[in-house]
């Protein structure tokens, strides 16, 4: 019976988990609030967006109380400032300073808000039996397998599945995914239907901190050479932390045509730039996998892949795999294919699994 379970949201205080938790408790679930807090008062962001870490965040933890009190459910906060320092931010800081870009979401969805997240909630005294957020993503039951798959959210605008291919079979079954069968503009709709209008037209956090640019959460950079892929100096960085691969702005003159970032080079506090046809590659090792689809249950070698999040899917094949790496070699070579980022493989909805690309 569904009365008899209790769900446990994750409240932002945004339109997508306060209808998640209205869809499960009409649907009869219990359902209790949680909301992280990870704010831990870093003087360097000044809060001039929306974002998830920054000194806005007291705002949107009173928005998250108010809609738990308007739905009339329990609502706690927990309090995850060292944990997700630890895990986000310094694995951030570290992975630029390697002269990566990495994907902080990836990180925070896998380590914090599917995990440490109900984790601590569970530890306090706080009971639930499953844990429900506003992505739109799907979760299914393989039948034939007894595994659990991640499918895309029916929303392709909205679809976030790329940010959670790092969970893991123990954390999917537990998982509520209400807004995986719909699209967005009929959750705002459901909102102001159901007296939540306020929330319908609340800026979307998109952002992984609230200011203008990283370089805020970074040590200063070392300034050094801009170099060709020859080695020809043809100017000066001030800093490798801020580049990434397939940037054009380089400030840099003298040139027949455009330069992009074609590599970034730690070890010698150098970036390597050059035309925008160097910057394609039809090949990608990924490495720290996480399969999905269980490892030896894979039987397909023609799937799509996404380098990043804002990336087209792209058809791809396997040179060779392992449980922990993998070598995908794209049909069309794709542009800036950039260490750090995760590469996400797709088996038409299904999520198969995904890696760092190295």
């Amino acid at each position: 019976m569904k009365k008899d379970i209790t769900v446990a949201v994750g409240m932002s205080g945004g339109v997508d988990s306060t209808m998640t938790a209205l869809i499960l408790k009409e649907k009869g679930y219990k359902v209790i609030g949680l909301t992280m807090k990870i704010w831990d008062n870093n003087p360097n962001i000044k809060g001039t967006k929306s974002g998830c870490y920054g000194p806005n965040e007291a705002k949107d933890i009173a928005e998250a109380q108010k809609a738990a009190k308007l739905l009339d459910i329990p609502h706690y906060i927990v309090d995850l400032k060292e944990e997700y320092h630890q895990a986000v931010i310094e694995y951030f800081k570290n992975e630029y300073q390697k002269g990566k870009t990495p994907n902080p979401c990836v990180v925070c969805n896998a380590k914090i808000k599917f995990g440490l997240l109900i984790e601590k909630a569970l530890n306090s005294g706080i009971k639930f039996d499953h844990f429900a957020t506003g992505h739109y993503v799907r979760v299914v039951r393989d039948e034939d397998t007894g595994s659990y798959l991640l499918k895309k959210g029916v929303d392709k605008t909205k679809d976030q599945s790329y940010f959670l291919y790092r969970l893991k079979q123990k954390q999917l079954k537990k998982l509520i995914f209400p807004l995986g069968n719909k699209k967005k503009i009929d959750v705002k709709k459901m909102a102001i239907e159901k007296g939540f209008a306020e929330y319908a037209k609340k800026e979307e956090s998109q952002n992984f901190v609230e200011c203008d640019s990283y370089a805020a959460l970074l040590p200063k950079g070392i300034p050094g050479h801009i170099v060709d892929h020859t080695g020809k100096i043809l100017g000066q960085h001030n800093g490798i932390i801020n580049y990434t691969l397939g940037q054009r702005k380089l400030n840099i003159g003298g040139l027949k045509e455009p330069y992009y970032v074609l590599k970034i080079d730690a070890k010698n506090n150098s970036v390597v730039a050059g035309p925008k046809d160097l910057a394609y590659s039809d090949e990608v090792k990924a490495t720290k996998m996480n399969w999905i689809v269980p490892f030896d249950k894979i039987t397909t070698n023609k799937f799509k892949a996404k380098i990043r999040y804002g990336a087209e899917l792209a058809e791809a094949t396997f040179v060779k795999k392992d449980k922990n790496s993998a070598v995908i070699r794209f049909k069309k070579p794709q542009f800036a294919i950039t260490p750090g980022q995760s590469i996400v493989l797709y088996d038409k909805d299904v999520v198969i699994g995904g890696g760092i690309i190295s």
